[in-house]
């Protein structure tokens, strides 16, 4: 079963004129923008985006580069299965990432560029494959445990551990794809654009994901996903910092400048830029500035 035929590209299909493509995992289809020739550059989304979210970088980056955007399962146009039929987890997330990349670019060095929970995929990826890695770009995410100070914010913390609330809000009342819409952006996104971020997460059955990665974050030991967030937390300055770039929104509801000063300490030469005035769905508040920079970066 492939999903996009059960998402309506309907008042954002302009914003989004890319080729589908679709990789098969575990018996699951992942869908992927491939756009471009030239060095590959990955984009990693996170939740509860998709690759609708990197749309102005696909269309600028594919003149100079071969641009890949994918849809983790139960994201986008890929397919969207049930917990039993999938393990929504950070290890899942970084062996389908491997698996598409040994797919496409076996033999190649890759640029990655992640945002939120796409950032934690990506860099887990990274650690492990240091000789396959040319340059990334991180935004708005983590690559360790929640900084000293800092908890997990309260509207996570009921989705992930009070599942009488999280359960029917979050797949019943797309309470999270919905509540980043009006939360993420500094800016008023137009109506195209929010049918865009909102498209795949139509229906109860196609929000699995939305929930799951909440679920997933781990807080304590006896989370599924706290070993391998170790494992990157413990491991993540064997990263060259000369071929990292920062690009931050400070406003962001989550992932703010307490998550950058933590980068920052462990990479305090890498390059950085922080736009005050921009927030979580960085892209959409500075697509120009990101451009631009990422562009002068990665070439």
């Amino acid at each position: 079963m492939i999903n996009q035929k059960q998402v309506s590209t309907k008042g954002f299909q302009d914003l989004y004129p890319f080729g589908s493509n679709f990789f098969n995992i575990n018996g699951h289809d992942l869908h992927y923008v491939d756009q471009g020739k030239g060095a590959p550059i990955f984009m990693v989304h996170g939740n509860p985006t998709w690759s609708f979210y990197y749309r102005n970088l696909i269309t600028h980056l594919s003149k100079k580069f071969r641009t890949i955007a994918p849809d983790h399962i139960g994201c986008g146009f890929s397919d969207k299965p049930g917990p039993k039929d999938y393990d929504y987890t950070l290890a899942s997330r970084v062996n389908d990432l491997d698996a598409l990349i040994q797919h496409l670019c076996p033999n190649e060095k890759i640029s990655l560029i992640v945002h939120d929970w796409g950032g934690m995929i990506g860099l887990a990826w990274a650690i492990n494959h240091l000789d396959k890695i040319e340059k990334i770009v991180i935004t708005n995410t983590s690559g360790f445990f929640l900084p000293e100070k800092k908890s997990l914010p309260l509207r996570l913390w009921m989705i992930k551990y009070l599942s009488w609330f999280g359960t029917p809000a979050v797949l019943g009342l797309n309470a999270f794809a919905s509540g980043a819409i009006r939360m993420g952006s500094e800016n008023k996104l137009a109506p195209p654009v929010k049918k865009g971020l909102l498209a795949p997460y139509n229906s109860w059955k196609n929000r699995i994901a939305t929930l799951k990665f909440v679920q997933d974050i781990p807080i304590t030991e006896k989370d599924k996903s706290y070993d391998l967030v170790n494992h990157v937390d413990t491991h993540l300055t064997q990263l060259d910092e000369d071929k990292l770039l920062f690009l931050w929104g400070a406003k962001d509801f989550v992932f703010d400048l307490t998550f950058l000063n933590e980068f920052r300490l462990r990479f305090p030469k890498a390059a950085c830029h922080v736009f005050q005035d921009a927030g979580h769905y960085l892209f959409e508040d500075k697509p120009k500035e990101t451009t631009e920079l990422i562009t002068s970066f990665l070439t």
